[in-house]
């Protein structure tokens, strides 16, 4: 199963994402976590790795020469990759775990992201997967990963909501563009959530909006100090409210009739 986890800035992405790996990782899962956030750099912390994958965009001899092979209707030269093909020294491993990097923006006047996004979608639409295997994919903030095409790779999309109209409207859209693109599965996830007031609030905004809530995770004080002092995140309430969030998207996919094989 591949999961795209998606939402607006700063509503906790990498969080979700850390959170639902470490959870798979513990139910006997082999985990791929791709970055595919060309922006937020500090993913690879959240896992305990001391440095970030070299990027695979690196495979094909950086930005400049991807852009160039755009419009090549091959990006990758294989027609299928398993985890056992992505090289080494592109892949962290850690405990079940395995972290790639698809590129990130690093200098100013670098130009757009679009070969980045191009890459994201081959990658994915080529990776295959074996039983107990999964795939969980930080994306970028906001809605132009899916002008490029990447969800239309994905098995499922879980929107992330934090507690702001913002984020609410924007998940009425992900929604949308995720139905459009042809996804199944479409789910939400509320963040940084107060209370159970808050959370019912929530709730009934994105039910209004036809957006299918599927969990809540609560401020936990213990991801957010480690957040900011770049340590690996722990567990407590949010391990236990993560996992009900697993619960909900790993039956689904069963029931799915991609080609490639779901969990």
């Amino acid at each position: 199963m591949k999961i795209s986890v998606c939402g607006k800035g700063g509503s906790g992405k990498s969080t979700i994402v850390t959170l639902l790996a470490n959870e798979a990782r513990d139910r006997g899962f082999q985990v791929l976590v791709v970055d595919s956030d060309e922006s937020n750099s500090g993913l690879y912390r959240m896992f305990g790795f001391d440095r970030a994958p070299i990027p695979l965009m690196e495979l094909l001899g950086g930005k400049r020469s991807l852009k160039q092979k755009m419009s090549h209707p091959e990006i990758l030269a294989q027609a299928e990759i398993w985890l056992r093909d992505i090289p080494l020294e592109h892949m962290l491993k850690n405990d079940g775990i395995r972290l790639v990097a698809i590129g990130k923006i690093l200098q100013s006047l670098e130009g757009c992201a679009c070969p980045m996004g191009v890459l994201s979608r081959e990658f994915l639409k080529k990776l295959r997967l074996k039983d107990k295997e999964i795939t969980i994919v930080d994306m970028e903030a906001g809605v132009e990963h899916f002008g490029r095409g990447v969800e239309t790779s994905v098995d499922g999309v879980l929107i992330v909501v934090e507690p702001s109209m913002e984020s609410i409207t924007l998940a009425e859209k992900i929604n949308n563009l995720a139905t459009g693109s042809g996804v199944s599965n479409t789910w939400a996830v509320l963040n940084k959530v107060s209370s159970e007031e808050m959370a019912s609030k929530l709730r009934g905004e994105l039910s209004k909006r036809g957006v299918r809530v599927i969990g809540a995770i609560h401020n936990d004080p213990g991801i957010c100090e480690a957040c900011l002092e770049g340590r690996p995140l722990g567990g407590g309430k949010a391990r236990e409210e993560i996992g009900k969030v697993l619960d909900s998207l790993l039956p689904e996919a069963e029931s799915g009739d991609e080609g490639v094989k779901t969990i």
